[in-house]
C-alpha cells in the first residue's frame, strides 16, 4: 500500500476586520471640548426649543445659525 499525503497549501493570515464601530455611512464624527458653562448654555438652548433636540443636533443647529448671519 502507497500512502498519498497531500500536502495542505499555508493560509495567509489576514487581518481581522470589524475593530470599531461600523462605518455608518454619514458624516465623520468631529470631536470637540466644550465648558461645563458653555455646554450648560447649549443644553437650556435646545430645553427651550419645541422640538427639544439633543446636544448633538442643537450644536449643529447653533452653528449653522451662526454661519447663516454671515
Amino acid at each position: 500500500m502507497y500512502y498519498t499525503y497531500v500536502m495542505r497549501s499555508i493560509s495567509v493570515l489576514q487581518k481581522k476586520r470589524g475593530r470599531g464601530r461600523p462605518a455608518t455611512g454619514h458624516d465623520p464624527v468631529t470631536a470637540i471640548r466644550l465648558s461645563d458653562e458653555l455646554r450648560a448654555s447649549v443644553d437650556a438652548w435646545a430645553e427651550r426649543q419645541k422640538d427639544k433636540p439633543s446636544r448633538s443636533e442643537a450644536i449643529r443647529m447653533l452653528i449653522e445659525r451662526g454661519l447663516k448671519r454671515r
